[in-house]
């Protein structure tokens, strides 16, 4: 996997930083998902220049591996990889298998940052994409009933308190009627939280388009009868690399203060 290296003005790479960026990907069909990932890494490294921004996803196999051989565990000043889980909750996989996978790649030194989903970014850029959904589709947002689409999880709680926590930072702000949480893995489960009166357009809290988005979104969605918009997936947004870049140089500052 080739590494993406932000141009110091002289042309050569610097070494102001390393980043990893990992998400889950799919093992039935990984290319799609690590190719997204090695195109985030790009549009992350244009906002960090110097740095050298990796993208790996767990489900292909060797990719954290050949990403943390490329970027080495350590920089030339002995600062540790920096990796940001684009993930939307710190559950399982990224408090227990991410750091795995990084031990096993030589990596066990990493400094691993708190996952998309808890960013304390994200909560106003759902709001604000929320927001001009709904003025896009010509909707009233104080009449409007705004739907958080979320995995959720029936054996682990952090993956529903990632989704509430922006929901009840978007309910803080008052723009819409009413917010709602519903759930692929518990209830209240989707099908349920889109039988919404009045309008509504939904917000998927997903890192991006792997199956539950594009199958048991639209599913629960039909059989509720929700017609109102849907918005792309939050961690898809075209403000996702600048928060990213935003949070690995706050995170290297704060080691070098």
């Amino acid at each position: 996997m080739s590494g993406t290296r932000s141009p110091s003005r002289t042309g050569q790479a610097t070494d102001a930083g390393a980043a990893l960026i990992v998400a889950h990907g799919s093992p039935s069909a990984p290319e799609g998902p690590e190719a997204a990932m090695r195109a985030l890494a790009e549009r992350v490294a244009a906002h960090l220049p110097g740095w050298r921004v990796q993208g790996a996803t767990l489900a292909a196999r060797g990719s954290i591996a050949a990403a943390v051989a490329e970027l080495g565990a350590l920089s030339a000043e002995g600062r540790a990889l920096l990796v940001y889980p684009h993930f939307m909750a710190d559950g399982w996989f990224v408090s227990e298998e991410v750091p795995r996978r990084l031990a096993a790649a030589g990596a066990a030194q990493a400094r691993v940052l708190a996952p998309l989903g808890l960013d304390p970014a994200l909560p106003e850029l759902c709001l604000r994409r929320a927001r001009d959904a709904a003025r896009a589709a010509g909707m009233p947002e104080r009449e409007a009933t705004l739907l958080i689409a979320a995995h959720g999880s029936p054996s682990d709680p952090r993956p529903r308190a990632a989704a509430e926590r922006v929901a009840d930072a978007v309910r803080a702000a008052r723009a819409f009627r009413a917010v709602r949480t519903g759930f692929v893995d518990e209830a209240p489960y989707l099908a349920d939280a889109a039988r919404i009166e009045g309008p509504a357009l939904c917000l998927p809290f997903f890192a991006g388009r792997a199956g539950h988005v594009e199958e048991d979104l639209p599913e629960a969605l039909a059989e509720a009868s929700f017609a109102g918009p849907v918005l792309d997936p939050i961690g898809m947004d075209d403000e996702i690399p600048a928060l990213i870049a935003s949070a690995l140089a706050a995170r290297q500052k704060r080691r070098a203060a």
